[in-house]
């Protein structure tokens, strides 16, 4: 794998309360190999969006652009069992959002949805990509729909796999998520609680999110808590939660979509069947796809499923069969 980058890669750049912007050289060898053991092909990047954020993507592949969007709390390697299924149709584009993976963490930076969706959308435009397709899981499921409004004839498609736009969500996973949410949302404990998230509270957290806890990767597991030690990051992780509630907010661009878009829902997401007739309703000529056996994290559960309905163009448009 090749390490290039049109910011500095591994200059750790700090602000005046000391805390790190971007990971350290150590850091970012270690993020690269780990994406290394299920990616040796592709090239790790650093494109700099305006204002100096550094924002690291992945890649890999050879035909039309798939840009993959990752959800709350994970980052690019989350499609480790996709990507390797799809980069012979597609040049995929796997991105780490600004202060999530090993992506520049700025302190005080938003992390609402029209700051989510702005990422993506300057991405896009920085790379000059064209004909697009936009693929996306829970909250980069939605980002991935309402940024399609903005990039206009740039995107080819859209395909959302359960998607992050309703109330609760993440509370729904289980008892033990909604316990460590309300607790990290909460405002004087809530800084505290974010600071205290270990291996277990995650992999807790996490595996409400799979209808089969195994398909949890111990080593992804491991990833990911490098990422949540990193300087800033506990505070990062307690914006987005409680910034969740900008998700719902932006179902209103949903009308505005005019490329295809193909919703995909795992029969055992934390969305109900209003939630997803909802959104139905709201985006015009939506296709439906439901998965049996699967939960919310679609990616890790069933990728040959999603590197199906990527590869399929069918305008097939069906209803929830629920």
């Amino acid at each position: 794998m090749v390490e290039s980058s049109l910011g500095n890669v591994g200059n750790m750049t700090t602000t005046n309360e000391g805390i790190e912007l971007g990971p350290t050289r150590n850091e970012s060898e270690a993020a690269r190999a780990y994406t290394e053991t299920w990616c040796e092909r592709g090239e790790i990047e650093y494109i700099v969006l305006s204002g100096g954020t550094r924002v690291r993507y992945l890649r890999v592949g050879k035909g039309p652009s798939l840009v993959l969007v990752h959800t709350l709390r994970t980052q690019l390697d989350h499609f480790q069992l996709l990507v390797p299924q799809i980069a012979d149709a597609f040049t995929v584009y796997a991105v780490d959002f600004p202060g999530m993976g090993w992506s520049d963490i700025v302190p005080g930076a938003s992390y609402e949805e029209p700051a989510l969706r702005a990422a993506i959308v300057r991405v896009v435009e920085q790379l000059d990509l064209s004909n697009v397709t936009l693929a996306g899981e829970s909250m980069g499921a939605t980002l991935a729909l309402t940024a399609s409004v903005e990039l206009g004839e740039r995107v080819r498609r859209v395909v959302a796999f359960n998607t992050y736009d309703f109330a609760d969500g993440l509370k729904r996973a289980s008892p033990f998520a909604r316990l460590v949410v309300a607790s990290i949302e909460a405002p004087v404990v809530g800084p505290t609680i974010a600071r205290l998230e270990n291996r277990y509270i995650l992999r807790g957290v996490l595996r409400g999110g799979l209808r089969d806890p195994r398909d949890l990767p111990d080593h992804y597991l491991a990833e990911l808590r490098r990422v949540g030690r990193r300087p800033g990051y506990p505070a990062v992780a307690r914006a987005i939660y409680r910034n969740l509630k900008s998700l719902i907010a932006a179902r209103h661009r949903y009308a505005q979509i005019s490329v295809p878009v193909t919703l995909v829902y795992g029969d055992h997401d934390w969305s109900r069947p209003s939630d997803r007739q909802a959104n139905i309703e709201s985006i015009p000529g939506a296709r439906y796809i439901l998965l049996r056996d699967t939960g919310h994290f679609i990616a890790l559960e069933a990728p040959h499923e999603v590197a199906r309905i990527l590869r399929d163009d069918s305008p097939e448009r069906t209803g929830p069969s629920e």
